[in-house]
């Protein structure tokens, strides 16, 4: 059930080849949509790609994280990128699926699943087409944002994945939405 995405001859995310193209200058990024917009993360931390499976939903947790999946034993928590976004909560299609990241956190490493739209591919972007992150104008908090790359004349938001995936932040997001949620009506 659960399938890696190959887009063409291009190299699979966490291969040997794609860190190799990664230590050469090539910037490669997995480019996916969420509500009518394009977004890239970098290849360099994606382990696999999966179809969207059922979800066990876990109580109290902040309301961007839909629930966990058991990822052959392992329990990895799985984000709605539109709520974390402050969008609408994602309707699950055919082409939904789960993008499975390496999050870097301070001491350890934790695998995060993020609900997407659809998948498109993976392109290289030359550091001469990728533009700093704007001070106005995005919808998203400008820290997740790690550039703008330029594909075909259109503007792609790259994420820093690690600050959209803060461990830290989210906890502290629960705590808050906890919070409200005791107190009395």
């Amino acid at each position: 059930m659960h399938a890696l995405v190959q887009t063409e001859n291009r190299p699979i995310p966490g291969s040997a080849t794609a860190q190799a193209a990664a230590l050469a200058g090539q910037k490669q990024y997995l480019t996916f949509m969420l509500g009518g917009e394009t977004f890239a993360i970098s290849i360099l931390g994606i382990k696999e790609i999966i179809q969207y499976p059922g979800l066990t939903e876990v109580p109290m947790m902040p309301k961007c994280i839909c629930g966990v999946i058991n990822l052959r034993g392992a329990v990895v928590p799985v984000m709605d990128l539109s709520v974390r976004f402050g969008k609408p909560a994602h309707v699950v299609t055919k082409r939904t699926c789960i993008v499975i990241v390496e999050v870097e956190t301070e001491d350890e490493r934790q695998d995060m699943g993020v609900v997407v739209d659809a998948v498109n591919a993976v392109l290289e972007i030359p550091s001469s087409e990728i533009e700093p992150a704007p001070a106005f104008g995005a919808r998203i908090h400008t820290d997740f944002i790690e550039g703008m790359g330029k594909i075909n004349g259109k503007f792609v938001i790259l994420l820093n994945v690690n600050r959209v995936l803060s461990i830290e932040e989210i906890g502290t997001l629960g705590q808050i939405g906890n919070a409200t949620q005791l107190l009395p009506a």
